[in-house]
């Protein structure tokens, strides 16, 4: 074992070890931290000396949250369409009229880069007050090749210089700007023959999700923009069956998709196919009730053995939340997920459908990311679920504290 730098003890640990069953709680337990790592786990009585010792009085010691699909950077605001769909119009109604996903692209275009990363770099600063250390920050709200490139680029430029949380780049292809339908097709092609190859090419995501669904991309569209990105070395994954079913979750399946994200319709051969293919199922309970749809199938999926992540979709349009403890909480309640479920689904789960191996766990070798709670239970946090930031008592990166933002 390496030199220990801090020992956390006597804390009850969630390590969400999949070796273990549950959350894979230790009821008076201890990790090791070495060089940013975990180097132990287990007992309190077993810990090995180190040069410093933090004890917890048996709170709550977990995993840094994963929030593994949001939409964080972009500009403009659209309260407006909160209140249309408060007084009963649609999501469909209001993208016909004008709003929805259209809507945030003249102000994000307009945007300068300083702009936008000051936008997003507050609502990391946010998210990090609610115990989210690792998140994934989409493009698509810009919809032009090199309008997305900027999009990455920013996000990048703001990975590189704040200390946390880990941030995982998604390029999105969103939807066709309505400046383009005229010429889909062409569209279409530039995605996959430019705008793809360029990400690859610069680093720029790790991932290339694709909406498929009514009012967005067709699945023949979908299966070739992920194709291209399989060819480029990009893992896929896919917004599919918020609104309608096109058959996406079998594409995801027989492309080796990591997540399938929102779910409301799929079909029992679709979720069999994500079964098969060990894809995860990423709930967004948060959209799902700002628009009034159903819940997804939770009950089939979890017969199936399908892995479910929570996550906030945090967007300006359908789910504008960087607390991902409200998102358990919606996942306990409305979805009917229970805690350990829900608590798996900010954690190792979530990591899962990242592609991110050790994070969302305290195992051995994984990153020192937790966070220390003013509680015992792990339900509680679901149960005060207004109340994340005055439960936590610290957030760490690496072992260390995060700096106060």
């Amino acid at each position: 074992m390496p030199d220990i730098d801090t020992v956390i003890r006597d804390a009850r640990v969630m390590t969400c070890d999949p070796a273990r069953a549950g959350l894979g709680m230790i009821d008076h337990g201890a990790i090791a931290i070495a060089n940013g790592a975990i180097a132990w786990v287990g007992e309190a009585a077993d810990a090995p000396p180190a040069r410093r010792t933090i004890e917890l009085g048996g709170r709550l010691l977990t995993p840094g949250l994963v929030d593994c699909h949001t939409h964080a950077i972009f500009a403009g605001d659209r309260a407006n369409e909160f209140a249309m769909r408060a007084a009963g119009a649609g999501y469909l109604e209001i993208a016909a009229a004008g709003g929805g996903i259209a809507a945030t692209l003249m102000p994000t275009r307009a945007a300068s880069d300083d702009e936008l990363i000051e936008l997003l770099e507050g609502r990391l600063d946010l998210v990090l007050g609610h115990g989210t250390t690792t998140i994934e920050i989409k493009s698509g709200y810009d919809l032009t090749v090199e309008g997305e490139l900027r999009l990455l680029r920013c996000v990048a430029r703001s990975a590189q210089t704040r200390g946390g949380p880990r941030i995982v780049p998604t390029l999105l292809a969103h939807l066709v700007p309505p400046e383009r339908t005229g010429d889909r097709d062409a569209f279409v092609r530039e995605l996959c023959d430019q705008l793809v190859p360029a990400v690859a090419r610069e680093g720029l995501a790790t991932s290339v999700d694709v909406y498929c669904d009514e009012g967005a991309f067709t699945l023949a569209e979908t299966r070739a923009i992920l194709g291209a990105a399989k060819q480029r070395g990009l893992a896929v994954r896919g917004h599919v069956g918020q609104f309608r079913d096109l058959g996406a979750a079998d594409l995801l399946a027989e492309l080796g998709a990591l997540s399938g994200d929102h779910l409301e319709q799929v079909t029992d051969a679709g979720i069999a196919a994500m079964a098969r293919a060990g894809i995860v199922a990423v709930m967004l309970p948060g959209a799902c009730i700002q628009l009034r749809l159903p819940v997804p199938p939770i009950d089939k999926l979890r017969a199936a053995g399908v892995a479910m992540a929570v996550a906030s979709d945090l967007n300006p349009g359908s789910s504008y939340c960087e607390a991902l403890p409200i998102q358990l909480w919606l996942a306990a309640t409305h979805y009917g997920m229970t805690v350990d479920e829900a608590w798996l689904g900010v954690t190792r789960h979530a990591a899962k459908a990242l592609g991110l191996a050790g994070v969302g766990t305290l195992t051995v070798g994984a990153p020192a990311d937790l966070v220390a709670w003013r509680c015992e239970d792990p339900a509680t946090v679901p149960y005060r679920y207004g109340a994340s930031t005055s439960l936590i008592d610290e957030v760490y990166f690496a072992g260390e504290p995060a700096p106060p933002r």
